[in-house]
């Protein structure tokens, strides 16, 4: 998980996600800096599976998930916004699932922050899907609906320098395999509001801006090509 002035939301995150795991499993935080009391709520738990560290990457989100990803030591990795709300069963299935994928989407459901319903299926909503240039041109692959086996993060971590988001850069690294599975099954309240980090289904970016995106992952992929990661 990575957070960042996330006091608002993070108790109820933080209580949907323990009310799912083992005494043997951890929860991997990265701050980066938050200026409110997101840190005091976390400690608040008292749970010594909650592992508070500091962001040593680049400010921001990318930043702050390669500082959770290097200090996660399971072999099965489950990411998580620090807003949103896993609904029951979500770490079961997923973990059935990755006994066959190396990296599992699922669904969820798009909501406001008062609970408001502003879609049903985040899938039916993106048109998520596989295929690698379907996932290039569009990415599907929501980052706090996925988990995925260490093997993946191995391929694809340390992230490429001016990455522009982490969860479309492990989809796109999995699509060189295709061994992925989209889940029709909802596990998430995504929830939507004024200060979300980014703006997934809003945001427009210039042309300039989505064609550079998208070179720049052909080029970190062929990279690892040649270094013979694949």
């Amino acid at each position: 998980m990575a957070t960042y002035n996330g006091e608002k939301y993070i108790k109820q995150q933080i209580e949907s996600i323990l009310a799912q795991l083992s005494d043997d499993d951890e929860v991997i935080i990265s701050d980066d800096s938050s200026t409110d009391n997101t840190i005091g709520i976390i400690k608040s738990f008292n749970d010594k599976r909650l592992k508070v560290f500091v962001n040593t990457h680049a400010k921001g989100p990318v930043g702050n998930f390669a500082t959770a990803l290097a200090n996660a030591s399971f072999d099965f990795i489950f990411l998580a916004d620090q807003d949103d709300l896993w609904l029951e069963g979500k770490v079961k299935r997923h973990m059935e699932l990755m006994q066959q994928f190396e990296l599992v989407v699922s669904d969820a459901i798009v909501v406001t922050e008062d609970g408001t319903i502003l879609f049903e299926s985040f899938f039916k909503a993106r048109n998520s899907g596989k295929g690698f240039f379907k996932n290039l041109k569009k990415n599907s692959y929501l980052g706090c609906c996925m988990s995925f086996r260490r093997s993946l993060l191995n391929k694809a971590f340390p992230f490429p320098k001016k990455l522009y988001m982490h969860d479309w850069w492990l989809g796109l690294v999995a699509e060189i395999e295709g061994n992925i599975c989209f889940c029709e099954e909802k596990f998430l309240h995504y929830i939507r509001h004024t200060n979300n980090a980014t703006q997934t289904l809003q945001t427009k970016l210039p042309l300039s801006k989505m064609i550079a995106n998208r070179w720049g992952f052909i080029k970190a992929l062929i990279i690892l090509k040649i270094k013979g990661q694949f």
